[in-house]
């Protein structure tokens, strides 16, 4: 689908609606929204409990073929169904720990490997395409972008023989360090796979993959998969901001000007859509605008939500040079040692506890946003939901028409690892219990839930509901 013809046939309801068409990235510091604020219309949630008993579940989506099932993805390396009733199904969809005869294909040895991300083609019901991300245990925990392709007899369990018999490798991104490593694929509206890759881990971004373009790590990827010879992994799209920035070319002196020349860059990657990003694990597209909300994991004082008006590729939001809105390293107050911005700023930023050193205790924040997804229901106009996996907090980000507004929804006691949509462009979040100190294993750690969003005033009657934590 053409990004500019989903614009297009949106831009009515854009007018009425006004909040989410006059949405664009902040361009001062003071436009970055911080907790405290209020969306149009004061929206009230709140989490239903589709189905639990998940080990260490951290993505979930659906497969958009009319069957109304949903993908819960187990960090182990498995992938359940959940069921229209909320039933699961007893046998996965796909095991991945079961396809290599020395042992699970997925590395899970850190809290932050493991499969982490399916993604189903757009066309899944006519060629039962599906793509995962994992960290690969025979390479040493580089990412894999794999596509496997479902039997039409056997649609809801990939047999070993099938797994293997079908897998195509597009893409292994190799990596550094065990932690930063992860991230959700999805694809856009515009049909295109786009995959969320960290700056490869340790801390501090020692590898300054953030603002290096010759790596894939710390960056917002964008591949075709639809290519006509199959022994290809993938194609690169046109419009990508570097597609021919690193093609060969005479070399010319004069009659050139500084913004041609800028658009020379030797040793770039084509498959970059954007960068200078630190662990964008979770993001969602809104289904009715196109637009792209990041939830990149922020370091020691800062989490931030990036916001990328639909088809606006080629941004540089900061990493490492900016901590959210912040220069990085903070040493101290920031107050009164205002620095040059870097990029493109978030839309909305929220502190951990301490938000600086020696700053005062903060408890508006938290330590890790986990995005799930943008809500247009219930109130809520183009509103991007995400939670926090230490507070519990489940944040709204939206455009009142003026500026941004960053509303604290609730407070539970659920520790969120990601997001996504169920058939119905409902709004899904599940939740584990893996922190670092106290991690059994994915196949150890008590068991995840499932969670649904709705408006506060139609939680269905007798289901159960996350309760809020008591300030």
């Amino acid at each position: 689908m053409n990004i500019g013809k989903l614009l297009g046939g949106i831009c009515a309801l854009a007018l009425s609606a006004g909040t989410v068409f006059a949405a664009d990235a902040p361009k001062t510091v003071e436009e970055v929204a911080n907790p405290g604020g209020a969306l149009p219309g004061n929206p009230q949630i709140a989490l239903v409990k589709v189905a639990d008993g998940f080990k260490d579940p951290i993505n979930v989506t659906n497969a958009g073929d009319g069957s109304g099932r949903i993908f819960v993805v187990e960090r182990v390396g498995r992938i359940k169904i959940v069921n229209k009733d909320g039933s699961v199904n007893a046998d996965p969809f796909l095991d991945l720990t079961a396809i290599n005869p020395l042992g699970n294909d997925v590395q899970t040895g850190f809290v932050e490997q493991g499969l982490y991300s399916v993604a189903f083609h757009p066309d899944f019901k006519t060629n039962g395409y599906f793509f995962v991300h994992y960290a690969s245990l025979p390479f040493n925990g580089d990412g894999m972008i794999v596509r496997f392709t479902v039997d039409p007899a056997s649609p809801d369990v990939m047999t070993a023989e099938r797994t293997n018999e079908t897998a195509k490798v597009l893409m292994r991104i190799e990596q550094p360090w065990y932690n930063h490593n992860g991230g959700q694929i999805e694809f856009g509206p515009d049909g295109m796979l786009y995959i969320g890759s960290g700056d490869g881990g340790w801390e501090g971004d020692p590898y300054e993959a953030g603002q290096d373009l010759s790596t894939l790590l710390a960056k917002m990827l964008r591949i075709d998969v639809n290519v006509e010879d199959d022994s290809i992994p993938y194609k690169i799209p046109k419009d990508n901001p570097f597609a021919d920035a690193s093609s060969e070319r005479l070399m010319v002196l004069f009659g050139i000007t500084e913004e041609q020349f800028s658009k020379i860059k030797t040793r770039s990657r084509p498959e970059i859509w954007s960068y200078g990003l630190r662990n964008p694990y979770e993001f969602a597209f809104d289904q009715k605008t196109g637009d792209l909300f990041i939830a990149d994991v922020g370091q020691n004082h800062w989490e931030e939500i990036v916001f990328e008006k639909a088809g606006d590729g080629g941004q540089n939001y900061g990493w490492p040079r900016m901590e959210a809105s912040f220069c990085h390293p903070m040493t101290g107050d920031p107050a009164g040692k205002p620095c040059s911005v870097v990029g493109t700023l978030p839309a909305a930023q929220y502190p951990h506890t301490q938000p600086f050193p020696g700053a005062p205790d903060d408890n508006t924040g938290g330590c890790s946003v986990q995005g799930f997804g943008v809500a247009n229901y219930g109130g809520m106009e183009g509103v991007y939901l995400a939670g926090d996996w230490c507070s519990g907090r489940v944040f709204g980000l939206g455009h009142d028409g003026t500026k941004w507004q960053l509303q604290e929804m609730m407070q539970t006691g659920l520790q969120f690892t990601a997001g996504g949509y169920d058939e119905d462009g409902m709004v899904l979040a599940v939740n584990a219990s893996n922190f670092y100190l106290a991690d059994q294993g994915p196949d150890s750690n008590p068991p995840g839930t499932l969670w649904r969003v709705v408006p506060a005033n139609e939680v269905p009657q007798g289901a159960e509901i996350a309760e809020a934590v008591k300030k």
